[in-house]
């Protein structure tokens, strides 16, 4: 019951916060939004595509571009869960009321995976149905029941809210916003950029471990050359992801606030 009292306070913090709604927001817009605009540059110049882009051509994951963007905006969500409360000075007074520490990141983890999987969910289905219908009669498309669409859109959803959790757990540990946006950022963008600057030899083994590329997998209804299958890939995310939340909460839990 203590919990429950926890999980329902947390949950009005979430709601009640203007920069989680805008969040919410900028996660639809990126993600329905961008993702309709490169199926419209696709539609545009499917023509000057070579036989092997074509033979290539995936309507699923081009739907679903937008998620590229829509990541960063679930990771500050995630980030800015706990560290808003930390610059403003709030997270005493919310450990005044609930000393038990682990019981306030944990029910502040079980509030964010279960609106982020919700929002996130909501959203990649309406851009994969959204960028079919810009793409047909030009393309390839797809339909949800075709093999392979159904697994990559919902594990796509599920791809945000992992990655909303990771900046979740980012934030525990640096307690601070620009530090744990910047971690984020760093994970998801700026370590791919510097693998790419690698010897190819190395880039192959160590490019399908990065964050994007995993969710990169987990979006294609078939198979990517050179990446992990989505099933591994989810497995791999997973383990990030309870491995830097984990660390978070271990911070959380010792340090004082």
């Amino acid at each position: 019951m203590r919990f429950l009292a926890t999980l329902r306070s947390e949950t009005l913090k979430f709601r009640t916060v203007r920069a989680n709604l805008l969040g919410v927001a900028l996660t639809f817009v990126f993600t329905i939004g961008l993702g309709a605009l490169v199926c419209v540059a696709v539609r545009s110049n499917w023509q000057q595509l070579s036989t092997t882009d074509r033979l290539a051509f995936d309507p699923v994951r081009i739907s679903l571009g937008g998620t590229l963007f829509a990541q960063f905006a679930v990771g500050v969500i995630g980030a800015r869960f706990i560290t808003s409360e930390y610059a403003s000075g709030m997270i005493r007074t919310t450990l005044t009321a609930t000393p038990q520490r682990l019981r306030v990141a944990l029910a502040k983890a079980a509030v964010l995976k279960i609106a982020l999987l919700v929002v996130c969910e909501i959203s990649v289905v309406a851009a994969f149905f959204a960028g079919q219908a810009i793409l047909r009669g030009v393309t390839p498309t797809s339909t949800f029941t075709s093999p392979g669409v159904a697994r990559a859109v919902l594990l796509t959803g599920v791809y945000l809210m992992l990655s909303a959790l990771i900046g979740y757990g980012l934030g525990l540990i640096i307690r601070q916003s620009a530090g744990a946006i910047s971690a984020f950022t760093s994970l998801f963008l700026i370590i791919p950029i510097l693998v790419f600057l690698l010897p190819a030899s190395w880039q192959t083994h160590i490019s399908k471990y990065e964050p994007a590329n995993l969710g990169e997998s987990m979006r294609a209804s078939v198979a990517v050359p050179g990446l992990f299958g989505p099933w591994t890939a989810l497995a791999i995310l997973c383990a990030y992801t309870a491995a830097v939340v984990g660390v978070g909460l271990v911070l959380f839990h010792t340090r004082d606030a």
